[in-house]
């Protein structure tokens, strides 16, 4: 962590699951101060509580900012003297973005435009934004949100030297045990001796643990060029499958799971990678780097010659990763402290 030794950390929406999994992975370091922006004084209060009680020799690194990133006076007045931002603030349930297209667009669009505006002026260093593959190839209101929001941090970067501020997006897919995520839910059902509910067992979904998104957007911080686009390779599974093992670990019936159909704006699969950002993506071993198209809006010079190099990778989605049997599922759901905890309830 010697990148961050005396720094000043921010994290936009920061008493959620990714802010939660940046503390308990940041506060034992170096770092000199993490700020946590958000919105609900209550989660501040009680994440505060939290990390004194569990963390007492360091919990004072953490300062609580309340504002909201609609608002880019609150943005500006907790960005004084801050080194980083991790912005991760946003509206991420679809549904509800279904029935509120416009208040997605004011926090995940007009609310980004606000943190980066109030980067640049701050003279933050690196911005690292948090975007999800509902972005690419979006069909419902929060993936579009979020893809008007890619391209708000792309055209942003391109009138700012790096030098001065750098900023990049990372894109991951569902982030297993997060808040609002379906596995707790699953927990609760069969702990109530419920059946658990699905919405299609043929559906697809990538999958991957808070400390991998935050190894991401670490990995982003660290090998990002400004305007970047940066995902990580991950594998995928059913959702039948990921239900099944979820049964398996907490004695739920398989034979009772319940189908309830597909939600407000859901898809069958999910893209981490479209098939034209494949045509430039940068294979990086456990990602992809999507670079900023550098190109001005003169294209005159591209008429008579224009460039035909093409990268061979094709659309990367939640179908053609590698998929997980119940098994492999088990196993990565027993790597969470979460589910480790649940079970030590049983």
């Amino acid at each position: 962590m010697s990148l961050f030794t005396g720094k000043t950390l921010m994290i936009t929406g920061g008493t959620g699951s990714f802010g939660n999994a940046v503390l308990n992975r940041f506060l034992k370091t170096d770092i000199g101060e993490i700020r946590v922006f958000s919105r609900d004084e209550k989660k501040q209060d009680d994440m505060r509580h939290e990390f004194q009680a569990k963390m007492p020799e360091v919990a004072e690194k953490i300062k609580f900012y309340i504002g909201d990133v609609r608002d880019i006076a609150s943005v500006k007045n907790a960005m004084h003297g801050v080194d980083y931002i991790f912005h991760a603030a946003a509206l991420k349930q679809v549904p509800s973005c279904e029935f509120f297209p416009i208040e997605a667009v004011k926090t995940n669009v007009l609310g980004t435009e606000n943190v980066l505006t109030a980067a640049i002026e701050e003279g933050v260093k690196t911005v690292i934004c948090l975007s999800t593959d509902k972005a690419a190839y979006p069909v419902n209101a929060m993936g579009t949100s979020k893809a008007m929001m890619e391209k708000v941090i792309v055209a942003k970067s391109r009138t700012v030297s790096p030098e001065k501020t750098k900023i990049c997006c990372t894109r991951y897919g569902n982030v297993m045990c997060s808040r609002g995520s379906v596995i707790p839910l699953w927990i609760d059902q069969i702990r109530a001796g419920n059946p658990i509910t699905i919405t299609d067992p043929t559906m697809t979904r990538f999958i991957m643990s808070l400390d991998e998104a935050v190894d991401l957007v670490l990995f982003a911080f660290e090998h990002g060029t400004s305007g970047d686009i940066l995902v990580q390779k991950a594998p995928a599974c059913t959702i039948g499958t990921q239900a099944e093992a979820v049964c398996e670990l907490f004695g739920g019936k398989k034979e009772d799971i319940k189908v309830i159909g597909i939600r407000h704006g859901e898809k069958m699969y999910e893209t981490l990678l479209t098939n034209e950002e494949c045509a430039h993506a940068i294979d990086m071993g456990n990602f992809y780097r999507v670079p900023c198209d550098k190109r001005g809006l003169n294209y005159d010079k591209y008429f008579s010659e224009g460039n035909r190099d093409r990268n061979p990778l094709t659309e990367f989605n939640s179908n053609n990763t590698e998929l997980l049997s119940v098994e492999q599922v088990k196993e990565k759901l027993l790597t969470l402290s979460y589910i480790r905890e649940e079970l030590a309830k049983q």
